[in-house]
């Protein structure tokens, strides 16, 4: 159980939207994974994923993620949990958008020695009530840009 691999996983989906490649990002899923969106939006299997990704890059100008991995978690042998905080840059910008922070979960499979993605859920990290709570995560994830 090797939690790098799995922090690898994670950086090379992100590292995928933010070259805008819906390809590679699709393929670190299992055939049958399952993307759930900031807006809620679910897609299922590698060619939806695929798609709607490309979908999103091709009429959308994206923002670029900023994330930090919180905890790693082993589940079984070949079941790990992801948890990783997220803040976007948009376009042309140096600082962090506060309304777009979230909360990613990863569940990833081991089949075959490869790990892949049979979940990623990426939720708002809004904190409604405790804007105290949502400046610490901003200021947490813009710190990561003076690195």
């Amino acid at each position: 159980m090797n939690k790098t691999e799995i922090e690898k996983l994670h950086s090379d989906l992100l590292t995928a939207w933010n070259r805008q490649d819906a390809i590679k990002m699709a393929s670190l899923f299992t055939s049958d994974g399952i993307s759930i969106g900031f807006d809620g939006s679910r897609y299922q299997g590698r060619k939806e994923i695929e798609f709607e990704i490309a979908n999103i890059f091709h009429h959308h100008q994206t923002a670029e993620y900023v994330w930090k991995v919180r905890e790693i978690r082993f589940l079984q042998p070949a079941v790990a949990m992801l948890e990783a905080v997220v803040g976007m840059l948009p376009p042309k910008r140096k600082e962090i958008n506060p309304a777009t922070n979230a909360i990613q979960t990863v569940i990833a499979l081991q089949q075959n020695e490869e790990w892949q993605i049979a979940l990623f859920q990426n939720t708002p990290a809004q904190f409604h009530g405790r804007p105290e709570m949502a400046n610490e995560l901003t200021e947490e994830l813009s710190a990561l840009l003076a690195k």
